[in-house]
């Protein structure tokens, strides 16, 4: 099932219905047994297809209410790989060598829920940086009591320049403005999702693809329960939490983003994630 967040309300796709949800966002997602909660559709309000198109095309939302979104970092080897390359300068190389290898996953802070971009908003580059990506990854919906209910699909913007410069410099490479997107939905399956499952990206420039890659997530290292246990371990929150949980897909060293491009993060059974490329309006 794919639950939507709306400027009219949360639209839940089941099979080949939709149903609309009277309930605030986060009292609606944050519950153990989300999947049996909205399994049980009697007495919903059953939308026609028309009506959910609608609702879905003029306003869909960013699947966050009041969640924070945190990120894990080198869970795949890929990006270990990369986090090495960008810091071999600074001499910083050897610390995500010894973070992939460690028993402590790297976490860190992404966003708040209201600079999150929806699918279809801007994302942002910073302006202060040379080397801009997107990070594609399957990010987690974990409810208060540390329980994974769903999954989405989530673009962890990242400046290399920056990181690559020096570590602690981490936060101004992944935290501002726009520089988290989650949608277009929150997927909520019966059984956790498979390790066949595929991240998918693409961008374009000037209606050109310029990259184009695609990874199971059977390839990160360590496991998803694993992740959320690490975040919950001595934190609380009270609406739950996202956690994006790492890239694989990483383009090569000479691209970064431009304004204008188009970037597609699809990955299977959940949907496309789709945003546009720009700085922060307003800056010179």
């Amino acid at each position: 099932m794919k639950l939507f967040k709306t400027k009219k309300g949360n639209v839940l796709e089941k099979g080949d219905k939709y149903f609309f949800i009277d309930l605030p966002w986060d009292q609606l997602i944050n519950r153990d047994g989300l999947y049996g909660f909205l399994n049980n559709s009697a007495g919903l309000q059953e939308l026609s297809v028309d009506e959910a198109d609608g609702w879905l095309g003029q306003g869909l939302q960013a699947p966050v209410g009041s969640q924070e979104v945190w990120a894990a970092g080198v869970t795949y080897l890929r990006s270990r790989n990369a986090r090495m390359e960008e810091s071999k300068e600074s001499g910083g190389a050897d610390l995500y060598d010894k973070v992939y290898e460690a028993e402590r996953p790297e976490l860190f802070f992404k966003s708040l829920a209201h600079r999150v971009a929806a699918h279809g908003e801007a994302v942002y580059i910073r302006r202060d940086s040379v080397w801009n990506v997107p990070e594609p990854e399957l990010t987690l919906f974990i409810n208060s009591m540390g329980n994974i209910q769903g999954y989405s699909v989530g673009n962890d913007m990242s400046s290399r320049s920056i990181e690559g410069e020096n570590a602690l410099y981490l936060p101004q490479a992944k935290v501002y403005e726009r520089s988290a997107a989650i949608g277009p939905c929150l997927f909520i399956p019966e059984e956790p999702i498979v390790a066949s499952t595929v991240i998918h990206m693409t961008i374009q420039r000037d209606g050109k693809e310029v990259y184009t890659g695609e990874v199971p997530i059977s390839q990160i290292k360590r496991s998803l329960t694993e992740l959320a246990g690490w975040l919950f371990r001595e934190m609380d929150f009270a609406s739950g939490a996202y956690l994006m949980t790492g890239t694989c897909l990483v383009p090569p060293n000479d691209f970064t983003l431009q304004e204008k491009d188009r970037v597609d993060i699809l990955i299977d059974g959940i949907g496309v994630l789709t945003n546009h490329v720009f700085y922060k309006p307003g800056r010179t």
